[in-house]
């Protein structure tokens, strides 16, 4: 029985075993990943140990990080190591290292160092779940922090390039090469020697400076796994996306036509923001599947501008809950963050990243100020702004190449009509749409899930609620905080000690929170469903096709379309006006079904290359259009 986990195992080191392997070894080697399950086992000073059979003995030494990030540090006993089928199995089986992550905060360690602060006590990007919808995240997913002390306090070098060295594009040319071979294959296919192949490129990109697109192979590669051992968190919308956001990535790159915001930067560029004056909205839970969990609290600045500080760590769930009483390391403040959510900041020589990260350097001063209610100026403007235009804005703002881990906030005053499956279904207020309110983080050692439950048990309650949007879903927003509507009498009644608002990931609602019904209340209406253009318009098809792909591969879309008239899953798209659409469907069918032949009419295998644009442009005139019926759906 294993007694221990495997290490993460950087990128490169696994590319680098996989190479090294006969042709006639790879073709072993998935076999041999999955006999590793169950086999690790706690060996002498931090070491984890595999064994196979009596004689062969597989040894991982992590590095101070906690990941195996050269060669050396794994050996086996047999007489083919290092170039050997246990020892590539073995790292084979391990899960990627997190190179974002594990940098940053190895970069905030350094940093709070040089800033004479506590390492402990610094901020890493804040990381989505579900990817969320912002979790996303993710979620982006994916899915990600302190100052720099490059040429001076909280700042650092900024790596972007102003335009791509032939490097990049080399780089870039490589990833696609790559991507588009996984994407061919597909999940059935997508075994330990393709993920290698990605995993090469991902570290070639590294180093060619494209941090950005070494996240999205990253993120592939985990799907393809995940995928292929049916993992229970693992979504084949969510991979779809993952190839979408990389193919688009290293086509840019390999064009040469990627701006700034698809090449990145290694660490983020913190700029000096001066005085600056931020209030408290609230804190959210941050857990990854890569074992990091954490907290993020939520800041309104000056002009309505959202800032954050994260406290992200190795941990999980266990550190995900804690984290919320964490104190701040922020300029000296003596604050933890439930503090901090409910209260505000006067910070003298602040830094400030591109996405509103604040962070900590030895120059910034810190003073707690008292917060603001949400029914006071300037939070309350967040709750007055017409809720098409701020989930435009929101939408706007978590699709930036530098933006954060997904949309912004919104505010807005809700009528509480009940509870239909699993979300909730609300109006907005003073003729608003329908919208659906679903669990931010579903995780059920959070209190996302009662409080949603508590609140869905109570038809008629007007509540303000402070949420991310879902890009992805109609009318749908994922609530972070909730408090009662200013002069309402069906809302909620919360303890002074919470200021006004209750945080769902960590304050639990009660029953005394709520309006007692009356004796001769009224049993509850039935709940509308509300209009859902998303589900109803036939882009499904669309998105059938392309989750087609990613799961069986070429093959699969090649089938599909042998297997009936091809043209026909067109025919509603262009019914429907949606012409492009079907356009783009028919060719993706067409050149999945391209079998060339040569000069002696042989069949041979397609190039991967054409079949990868085909599939990318109807991705993205996908994306594209159910975004359009999101926003559509919000009015």
């Amino acid at each position: 029985m294993s007694t221990a986990s495997l290490p993460p195992v950087a990128p490169e080191v696994l590319a680098e075993a996989v190479e090294a392997l006969t042709a006639r070894l790879r073709k072993k080697l998935d076999a041999a990943v999955a006999e590793c399950a169950g086999k690790a086992t706690e060996g002498a000073d931090g070491t984890v140990e595999v064994r196979f059979g009596e004689d062969t003995l597989v040894t991982l030494a992590p590095g101070p990080s906690g990941a195996v990030t050269e060669a050396g540090q794994a050996v086996c006993s047999c007489l083919l190591a290092p170039r050997c089928l246990h020892r590539t199995a073995v790292l084979g089986a391990a899960p990627i290292a997190d190179a974002e992550v594990s940098a940053e905060v190895e970069a905030e360690a350094s940093d709070a160092a040089a800033e004479g602060a506590s390492p402990a006590a610094g901020q890493v990007g804040a990381l989505s779940v579900e990817p969320v919808p912002g979790s996303t995240a993710a979620s982006d997913s994916g899915s990600e922090s302190g100052p720099g002390s490059g040429s001076g306090p909280g700042s650092v070098e900024d790596v972007v390039a102003a335009s791509l060295t032939p490097a990049q594009t080399r780089a870039g040319a490589a990833l696609w090469q790559a991507a588009s071979e996984a994407l061919a294959a597909g999940v059935t296919a997508g075994g330990t020697v393709v993920q290698a192949e990605l995993l090469r490129a991902a570290h070639t990109a590294r180093l060619a400076g494209l941090p950005r697109a070494e996240a999205a192979a990253l993120r592939v590669v985990r799907g393809l796994r995940n995928a292929r051992e049916q993992g229970r968190g693992q979504r084949l919308s969510d991979l779809t996306a993952a190839f979408r956001e990389l193919l688009a990535s290293a086509f840019a790159l390999a064009s040469g036509a990627a701006g700034p915001g698809a090449v990145g930067g290694a660490r983020r560029a913190y700029e000096k923001g001066g005085s600056l004056r931020v209030l408290g909205l609230c804190r959210e839970p941050v857990l990854s599947a890569t074992g990091y969990g954490g907290v993020t609290t939520h800041l309104l600045g000056p002009g309505g501008a959202f800032h954050t500080v994260s406290d992200v760590r190795p941990g999980g769930i266990g550190r995900a809950k804690g984290a919320g009483t964490a104190s701040v390391a922020l300029g000296g403040a003596v604050l933890d963050h439930a503090g901090l959510a409910r209260g505000g900041l006067l910070i003298a020589g602040a830094t400030v990243s591109a996405d509103g990260r604040l962070g900590a350097g030895r120059s910034v001063r810190a003073t707690p100020v008292r917060g603001a209610a949400w029914s006071e100026e300037p939070v309350a403007a967040l709750f007055a702004r017409p809720v098409r235009e701020a989930v435009t804005a929101a939408l706007d703002a978590g699709a930036e190449p530098a933006g954060g881990t997904g949309p912004e906030l919104l505010g807005c005053d809700v009528e509480v009509l009940g509870a239909a499956e699993d979300h909730l279904v609300a109006r907005v207020l003073d003729g608003g749409p329908l919208v659906r309110l679903r669990v931010a983080h579903p995780h059920p050692e959070l209190a996302h899930t009662a409080n949603l439950r508590r609140i869905g048990g109570h038809p008629g309650l007007l509540l303000r609620v402070l949420g991310r949007p879902d890009p992805d879903r109609a009318a749908t927003l994922r609530p972070l905080a909730v408090a009662p509507v200013p002069g309402a009498s069906p809302t909620l009644r919360l303890p002074e000690e919470w200021l006004g608002r209750a945080d769902l990931g960590y304050d639990r609602l009660q029953g005394d929170h709520f309006p007692r019904l009356g004796a001769g209340a009224a049993a509850p209406a039935p709940v509308p469903g509300g209009p859902d253009p998303l589900a109803d318009a036939p882009l499904w098809r669309v998105r059938r096709l392309l989750e087609t792909g990613v799961a069986g591969g070429r093959r699969a879309v090649a089938e599909a379309a042998r297997g009936a008239d091809r043209a026909a899953p067109a025919v509603p798209l262009r019914r429907a006006g949606l012409t492009g659409a079907a356009e783009l469907a028919e060719g993706l069918a067409a050149e999945a079904d391209r079998r060339p032949r040569d000069s002696f009419g042989r069949l041979v295998d397609a190039s991967s290359d054409a079949y990868a644009r085909a599939w990318l442009a109807s991705a993205v005139h996908l994306e594209a259009a159910e975004r359009s019926l999101v926003l559509a759906s919000w009015s």
